[in-house]
């Protein structure tokens, strides 16, 4: 059969289906892994700076911060760092707290994700 010269196929072909469709897996499953480690960085940025702002404990041991801490990231789920992770500072008067941790996140097979975090309560 004779085609006009106007006409053009539309659509996409099964091929590339296939590809996108893997692709969108992919990123999908990356960010369900992904989620998770960010909620809990959430929840540690969240503690560090309900901590740093409260009154009652600015004039209290280091010891009895990081059991404070301890005590919220218990209630917050928060297993990647413990109040010996802590780093307590006092600048002009308040306490600045921060902790830099990691956490490795298995995707699939031998391939993980290693993400850095540094968090601080004076940002």
């Amino acid at each position: 059969m004779w085609r006009s010269i106007g006409y053009r196929q539309r659509g996409m072909g099964l091929l590339a289906l296939i590809f996108w469709a893997l692709v969108s897996v992919l990123i999908f499953m990356v960010a369900l892994k992904i989620l998770p480690v960010y909620k809990e960085n959430k929840a540690i940025k969240k503690t560090l700076s309900t901590m740093a702002n409260d009154s009652i404990l600015q004039n209290r041991e280091k010891w009895e911060m990081r059991k404070f801490f301890n005590e919220r990231a218990e209630i917050d789920d928060i297993s990647s760092v413990n109040g010996n992770d802590l780093e307590i500072d006092n600048e002009e008067g308040k306490i600045v707290l921060g902790v830099a941790y990691s956490v490795k996140t298995p995707l699939f097979a031998n391939i993980s994700l290693y993400i850095d975090f540094n968090e601080s309560s004076g940002k």
